[in-house]
């Protein structure tokens, strides 16, 4: 459980790093870089904990899928709220097809 939590801190963070920096145009590159770094930073502190404490239990394949579908999660609240987009019915879909990816890299055929 604290490798999904972490993973999911850790990508709220990246998500804001890489993202967040969009609403602001206006800013100078060089300043949102170094902004955006800072952010990383502190996902870095969360994201390699979790990928350690993970190791114990799942394989690195199943860590980044699991990363895959925290962070399309992430992101898609993210951008709701955030940016106020809208979610589609292609995005429901395309979520469903990384849980189904997850499925099959979770079992052994």
């Amino acid at each position: 459980m604290w490798t999904i939590l972490l993973l999911t801190g850790s990508n709220i963070f990246m998500t804001f790093a890489w993202y967040g920096h969009l609403k602001y145009k206006d800013v100078a590159l060089w300043k949102v870089i170094l902004v955006s770094w800072s952010i990383a930073f502190f996902e870095y502190c969360l994201q390699v904990p979790a990928n350690r404490i993970g190791s114990g239990t799942f394989s690195p394949s199943q860590l980044k899928v699991i990363q895959e579908i925290i962070t399309l999660s992430v992101f898609g609240v993210f951008t709701v709220y955030y940016f106020g987009e809208r979610l589609h019915w292609n995005h429901a879909v395309a979520f469903c097809c990384l849980v189904a990816g997850a499925f099959f890299m979770f079992h052994k055929f």
